[in-house]
């Protein structure tokens, strides 16, 4: 297999192996794995008292996801799952970081395997929508955009299978500095969207 450097466990792939993927937990054996706790999160939740104090009192995991190992070149896709626990800080719902791709004319395409949760999307000329997810639903990212998935149920993990160009590389840094313009927070015991007083 020349042309590229890749692990074992990625040529087995592109030789054609099939996988274990439990639609339940969304977990493999063959997945790569990245955990994201809470104090990876500094900077992200308009609360930072509520925040600040909630990490004082344990370094909670927020979510983790799984990605295919396989080579990030033009032509391969990538994909695999994420998976976001339940919980709030103050009253905004636990979410992932969000990002866009770094090639930025990339879409993504997530699929609800369990739970209960929101995809917001946001491009860099200020459009943004909030769709719900539940089992069953899928939700295409279009090119151009942000994405964060966000956590509305109380008690149960967010399960999402993703999958998008190998290529495309992932573009924190964006989010991490300006946030974004909407939030979803719980308003009388159900999501609402609100304007993040904090974007830049």
């Amino acid at each position: 297999m020349a042309g590229f450097n890749v692990s074992d466990k990625a040529l087995d792939f592109l030789l054609g192996c099939t996988i274990d993927f439990d639609l339940d937990t969304g977990l493999s054996s063959k997945l790569d794995t990245g955990k994201r706790y809470l104090s990876q999160m500094r900077g992200l939740y308009r609360d930072s008292a509520a925040f600040e104090a909630m990490l004082r009192k344990e370094d909670t995991l927020v979510y983790e996801f799984h990605g295919m190992p396989v080579p990030e070149d033009p032509g391969d896709l990538a994909f695999g799952c994420s998976i976001l626990n339940p919980g709030k800080v103050g009253d905004e719902y636990f979410f992932t970081k969000g990002h866009f791709h770094t090639i930025l004319e990339t879409g993504e395409v997530y699929y609800c395997l369990k739970g209960h949760g929101y995809m917001m999307l946001e491009n860099p000329e200020g459009e943004w929508s909030a769709h719900e997810l539940t089992p069953g639903q899928a939700v295409y990212v279009p090119k151009r955009f942000a994405h964060r998935s966000i956590n509305v149920s109380p008690a149960e993990q967010l399960v999402t299978f993703f999958a998008f160009r190998a290529d495309a590389g992932h573009d924190y840094g964006s989010i991490e500095t300006r946030g974004y313009r909407k939030l979803l927070v719980e308003r009388d015991g159900a999501p609402a969207v609100i304007d993040n007083p904090n974007w830049a």
